[in-house]
């Protein structure tokens, strides 16, 4: 795990390297998308630790990908930073929360990149690949086709299949985050 202790780490802000992957991982990076994904939509922005809703497998779901070997970086479009319904400070709870919470049973995420931006205004909003390519930036050794992308949003994986990125989404194709992993996971036949 990197610094996702720092304000840095969880504002999406750090550019250190991301450590390789496992030599016999199945993937080198699986992407994560946050709202819907990993915790429970709600309406307006989680602004507070108390109000993000982890959803119930998503940390055992994330500790598999953890145990496979494979590095885990979430990917977040955060547009209330940019019209100021979410702070910075409120961002940086909630993101400790979602480590305190995957933590609680093993998991963790490797990095995190966020969009802090408003829609039309960057290349790193999702649908766009600027998260994507921020984080395979900092891993120099990962190869898109060598990764995965899990998203309950087509808009989630549009980006990622873009680049060549295998990609499944969450709550269309698979009920549930640990069912995605699953299918992910399991060996070709």
């Amino acid at each position: 795990m990197l610094t996702l202790r720092t304000a840095e780490g969880l504002l999406g802000r750090d550019t250190s390297p991301i450590p390789p992957a496992a030599p016999d991982a199945p993937f080198h990076i699986v992407f994560l998308d946050r709202d819907g994904t990993l915790n429970r939509h709600r309406p307006g922005y989680v602004t507070r630790a108390a109000d993000l809703d982890v959803l119930p497998d998503a940390p055992a779901a994330v500790r598999q990908l953890n145990d496979a070997g494979c590095r885990v970086v979430l990917v977040t479009n955060q547009r209330g930073l940019a019209t100021h319904d979410l702070t910075e400070s409120q961002l940086v709870e909630v993101h400790q929360g979602l480590v305190d919470a995957l933590a609680a049973e093993g998991a963790h995420l490797d990095a995190i990149q966020v969009c802090p931006h408003g829609k039309g205004t960057c290349l790193c909003r999702k649908p766009l690949p600027g998260l994507f390519e921020q984080a395979l930036a900092r891993a120099p050794w990962a190869r898109p086709e060598r990764c995965a992308t899990l998203g309950d949003q087509a808009t989630d994986l549009e980006p990622a299949q873009g680049l060549g990125m295998r990609v499944q989404q969450v709550g269309e194709g698979f009920a549930s985050l640990p069912e995605a992993v699953r299918s992910l996971l399991r060996p070709p036949i």
